[in-house]
């Protein structure tokens, strides 16, 4: 990297794209963005951000390329388009969540144009990202690591090594995500039994608070269903893109998973009932489908 301050491409400003952006700019990094969408990542100029048009623009005389889209075909499209602004031996920090089937690509990619990838999801969601707290997995080579500690220790409060061959890191993701999807369905499967029942679910947030059965997680999603406020932290059509992404890994690996293909499932019916963009734990319209409860519309638990 130059010895000046480094300069930073990020190439996608959704919820995690642009807390991530955010923080570097604030921690006195050069920061240039790219969105598809590029009214979504215009706000990025009042915090110092060049936000650029084309992908080419961003990276163009960057140290470090950050790439954090929905999954490997955007990511790969995104950085062809950049082909013509990268500089060889630029350390690429491969942020999305794209699952093990997605790096292979990536890897040849970044063999083909002399980057250095890293494969560096991320644990964490909205408040994590705009904090600079979240755990961020890495797989790569080790000076390229090393390289983009600073960048990596603004995005997040911890980072783990996982190898220095990408692929890794992907892997554990999913072993992550599965565990939070396993929540998050739990939570809106249990509140819609509940519901359907003529069971208050904040009375049975109260029989398991403190007790084994308690988890900050439960209540943060338990909240904005009984709130019916689904603003996005983990959005639903993420959700359903890593359910599936497990599923495959899980079947490729020689492992049966019963749960992940349903919650999948349950997830692609909820994004047809127009739930995509809220958060995950907008699955809970899906228990009610063929219902008002399933119109769209943004009501939670009585």
């Amino acid at each position: 990297m130059s010895d000046t301050t480094p300069s930073v491409a990020v190439l996608g400003t959704g919820i995690m794209g642009a807390a991530m952006a955010r923080n570097l700019s604030r921690a006195g990094f050069d920061v240039r963005a790219w969105n598809r969408t590029r009214a979504k990542a215009e706000p990025l100029a009042a915090d110092g951000i060049t936000v650029t048009a084309e992908p080419a623009d961003a990276v163009r005389g960057a140290d470090l390329v950050l790439t954090a889209l929905f999954d490997a075909t955007a990511v790969l499209e995104t950085m062809r388009a950049a082909v013509p602004g990268l500089a060889a031996s630029a350390v690429w920090v491969q942020a999305g969540t794209v699952g093990p089937e997605g790096v292979p690509p990536l890897e040849e990619f970044a063999r083909e144009h002399g980057l250095r990838l890293l494969d560096a999801p991320v644990l964490g969601t909205r408040g994590p990202a705009e904090n600079g707290a979240l755990t961020v997995l890495v797989a790569g080579d080790p000076q390229a690591v090393r390289e983009a500690g600073p960048v990596l220790d603004t995005i997040g409060a911890k980072t783990l090594v996982l190898g220095g061959r990408p692929g890794a890191a992907s892997r554990f993701k999913l072993v992550a995500n599965h565990w939070v999807l396993t929540v998050i369905n739990g939570t809106a499967e249990t509140l819609a039994l509940a519901e359907g029942l003529g069971i208050d679910p904040r009375d049975f947030l109260g029989a398991v608070a403190g007790g084994p059965l308690d988890m900050a997680y439960l209540r943060n999603k338990a909240g904005q269903v009984l709130a019916g406020d689904y603003t996005p932290a983990f959005p639903l059509a993420g959700a359903r893109k890593d359910a599936e992404l497990i599923s495959r890994a899980a079947e490729g690996a020689g492992v049966r998973l019963d749960a992940m293909p349903a919650v999948a499932a349950r997830l692609r019916r909820a994004e047809e009932q127009g739930h995509g963009a809220d958060d995950a734990v907008a699955s809970w319209f899906a228990s009610f489908a063929g219902s008002d409860y399933g119109s769209g519309d943004a009501r939670g638990c009585a």
